[in-house]
């Protein structure tokens, strides 16, 4: 598979095969694993490069002279590794020379990617991205770190209309001798980031930065340290030392261009906010080919060129709204001519505009098109009092009389911008606010947002019906504003939603006064930058059912104030900071009477959380990228007293996660148990049979998971079992035949010597198998026996991240 997607280059192929040859031989053999997982990441983390190589070679009409001995060594280490996956245990005599044998395999492939490849990339001068650099995570096994800033180029991948003229002016303004800074302006919804992406993949661009190009997307609060840091990882360079202020920062950022000097370099800088002049002085330096892009709705006329985009002229503006108003085979010729002319000059050629509003339009009645053509003829200019937010107000207008749908669309500025919001977040939101009986329910609204062009809907790879861990929202900075003009409209008493930012301990005038007002939003968003350390700021919030804390600094300390929530059903902590960010205060969510769900994402939960305080009507816990320790261990109260009614734990990429907690185990009331990418998670306990009400178990990418233990067969009303991508687990136990009420089982990319017991035939209940083809061999002949089940066959979702051209 690996050589396919590689495009079946020479280079690219070998390589392509050996790591296919490894990631099958890792999941059998345990007893080269170690050094087997070591030489995949080596393959996934540089096997892009060689098709860039290749692509360049055949251009230049050059051959692969360089490379003849590297691809010789490459096959004959497929071959080792074939050798080695026909090792038995009995065989231990021929370990180490095996061992020997693929350490040097492993230093060759090192040496190669290390040494040779930059000697190639200088020489031929070739255009060469190492865009996977920039996406590569920071973990121990190679994941993406959604909290890292990448620097990768985003896709862009086609030509919008009418930015062809623009891109050649903009890239002659960037060429300019003596040009260090061009910046990017324009009012927003003009396509300035799809202007900017585009010229970072043109080709005379890629021919003169080559493999120096940085792109960063800089939200209001993006962290200096997390840039730097990206830049860094982006070239595969290790820090001069740890940072120790801002100066050293900026100190360490400057050495760095310096080395990768004197070849051109072009760092883009995307959607800076207004009135940040300081934080574009941390990027000036006196370096030669050094060019720095900026995209802003602002312009700073003291940082060189300034290149001003303008909206879109008439025909485009025509093009590109009837691209998003008509179905592809619908005939356009349906609505008045008239009626389309008066809404794209409306529009005033801004691309966002055009697009959400047509959308907005694409299957309704021609009377809802002549009220909407009335409605933006008596605008005048869409920026003369209230902006483009004046234009998209009427596309948000359409959703008046779905009540539900609108609020649903103002929930989301409760997130930062340019951040991607976990679905499942948004479900515990609007369960709780709109008094949703299923999940399903509140996907459905956010599809429906999707649809409409107000949000949009990122899949990171292939999911299991029902589940939404791996789906997420994000939100156009333009449309994030207009969901914060509608909670701005009343006065801070009335409001439904309060949404805050605070930067550094620069609180809101009227919090600070000494007659407060009483809050009476139901949801409230406060979000700190990396300086924020205080917690004395007391509000008084009290019907308040969610609270959504996005936080970027170190430590956290609860604020007091949520003693006073007393309708409080939903609590959202998310770091966006580098590191985890230590919590303290946990104690305080005791006070909190009605608290249903609690969400904490990148964040080091401090030891006996769960059993120090009381949670009696806590339904579910959600622990994402989070350091665990001890939560649950017994404190002063039985974990069983603490969590009474807990209904739903969902764990996931918790790093620190080696042994099961067994006093979850004690949570008899639990439906709902997702262990989800904890790599170093071994084992679970015999006691996990006691949860016999447990309905749903997903297990998926625990890698290092050796079996399941034979209590399961406790877990009577098991009703989907999940432990695709369990690698290590070889059998099912015996006692699986037990769970009479299973009636879904995922095992893709399950081991190839998986081997199911007979009991397996008792699973009457059993309706669906979904796993990959290799795995679906093993089932055939049961579907002889057992007619009504049916077998789902999924192509094998390898983890591509480093293909992956999207921000994280």
């Amino acid at each position: 598979m690996a050589a396919e997607l590689l495009g079946g280059n020479a280079i690219g192929a070998v390589f392509g095969e050996l790591l296919g040859v490894v990631v099958k031989v890792t999941r059998k053999n345990f007893m080269y694993k170690t050094k087997l997982k070591q030489i995949q990441e080596i393959l996934q983390f540089n096997i892009p490069i060689l098709e860039e190589i290749e692509k360049l070679n055949k251009k230049l009409d050059r051959g692969n002279e360089e490379t003849e001995k590297i691809m010789e060594v490459v096959r004959n280490g497929k071959t080792l590794v074939l050798e080695c996956s026909k090792t038995r245990w009995y065989d231990y005599w021929r370990r180490p020379r095996f061992t020997d044998r693929l350490t040097e395999l492993e230093g060759s492939i090192n040496h190669f990617f290390q040494t040779v490849v930059p000697a190639i990339i200088a020489r031929d001068t070739k255009e060469l991205r190492l865009e996977v650099r920039g996406l590569k995570g920071s973990g121990s096994n190679g994941r993406i770190d959604g909290r890292n800033v990448s620097c990768a180029i985003p896709e862009s991948l086609v030509m919008p209309v009418g930015l062809q003229v623009e891109i050649g002016e903009l890239k002659m303004e960037l060429f300019k001798d003596g040009v260090s800074i061009v910046v990017l302006s324009a009012p927003p919804g003009c396509g300035k980031t799809t202007l900017a992406r585009l010229l970072c993949h043109d080709e005379e661009v890629q021919e003169k930065f080559k493999d120096n190009i940085f792109y960063v997307i800089v939200s209001k609060n993006t962290n200096m340290e997390g840039i730097v840091r990206a830049l860094f990882n982006h070239k595969g360079q290790k820090y001069l030392s740890d940072f120790r202020s801002d100066e050293d920062i900026v100190y360490q950022l400057e050495q760095f261009l310096n080395s990768i000097g004197p070849s051109p370099i072009l760092l883009v800088l995307d959607d800076v906010w207004p009135e940040s002049e300081s934080f574009l002085e941390k990027f000036v330096f006196q370096i030669k080919n050094y060019k720095i892009l900026v995209t802003s709705r602002s312009v700073f006329p003291r940082f060189g060129s300034t290149y001003k985009l303008k909206p879109l002229n008439y025909e485009d503006s025509l093009t590109l709204f009837r691209s998003s108003a008509f179905l592809p085979n619908q005939s356009q010729d349906i609505i008045d001519e008239t009626v389309v002319s008066k809404i794209v000059k409306g529009c005033k050629g801004f691309p966002l505009a055009l697009k959400v509003v047509g959308r907005s339009l694409c299957g309704e009645p021609e009377e809802i098109w002549k009220t909407r053509a009335m409605e933006l003829s008596k605008v005048g200019s869409i920026f003369e009092h209230t902006d483009l937010l004046n234009s998209l107000q009427k596309s948000l207008d359409t959703l008046d009389n779905k009540v539900i749908l609108k609020e649903c669309f103002i929930d989301l500025c409760s997130f930062p911008e340019d951040q991607r919001i976990p679905v499942n977040a948004l479900v515990d939101m609007w369960m709780e606010l709109y008094n949703l009986d299923e999940e399903a329910y509140a996907v459905a609204k956010l599809q429906e947002l999707c649809n409409r062009n107000l949000v949009d809907l990122v899949v990171t790879r292939n999911v299991v019906s029902g589940f939404y861990n791996q789906q997420f929202a994000m939100q156009h900075d333009l449309l994030r504003e207009l969901a914060i003009r509608q909670s701005d409209f009343e006065p801070i008493e009335q409001r439904k939603r309060l949404i805050l930012e605070i930067s550094a301990n620069n609180v809101p005038a009227w919090w600070m006064e000494q007659n407060q007002p009483s809050i009476s939003c139901r949801l409230m968003s406060i979000s700190t930058d990396e300086k924020f350390s205080s917690s004395r700021f007391f509000i008084q919030a009290p019907e308040v059912e969610v609270l959504v804390l996005n936080v970027r600094s170190k430590n956290h300390t609860l604020p007091e104030f949520i003693k006073k929530m007393e309708k409080l059903k939903v609590f959202i902590v998310v770091n966006y900071g580098f590191f985890p960010t230590e919590l303290s205060n946990f104690l305080l969510l005791g006070s909190v009477t009605n608290l249903k769900r609690i969400r904490l994402e990148h964040v080091s939960i401090p030891p006996f959380a769960f059993t120090s305080v009381k949670l009696e009507i806590l339904q579910k816990i959600t622990l994402y990228m989070c350091n665990i320790s001890q939560a649950f261990s017994t404190s002063t109260i039985l974990v069983s007293e603490a969590l009474p009614n807990i209904m739903e734990i969902s764990i996931e990429y918790s790093n620190d996660l080696k042994e099961f907690p067994v006093e979850i185990c004690l949570l008899t009331k639990l439906k709902k148990l997702s262990i989800i990418n904890c790599h170093n998670l071994a084992s679970l306990p015999n006691e996990i049979g006691k949860l016999v009400n447990l309905e749903v178990l997903r297990l998926a990418s625990c890698i290092e998971l050796l079996e399941l233990p034979n209590t399961i067969g406790g877990l009577c009303n098991l009703s989907i079992l999940d432990i695709s991508e369990c690698l290590e687990i070889e059998r099912l136990p015996e006692e699986i035949g037990d769970l009479q009420n299973l009636r879904q089982l995922f095992m893709m990319g399950c081991s190839s010597n998986f081997v199911l017991p007979p009991s397996i035939m008792n699973l009457e209940q059993l309706k669906e198998v979904v796993c990959d083809e290799e795995t679906a061999i093993m089932w055939k002949p049961i579907m002889l026996v057992c007619k009504n089940l049916r077998l789902k066959v999924q192509k094998e979702d390898i983890n591509l991240n480093w293909l992956d051209n999207h921000r994280s």
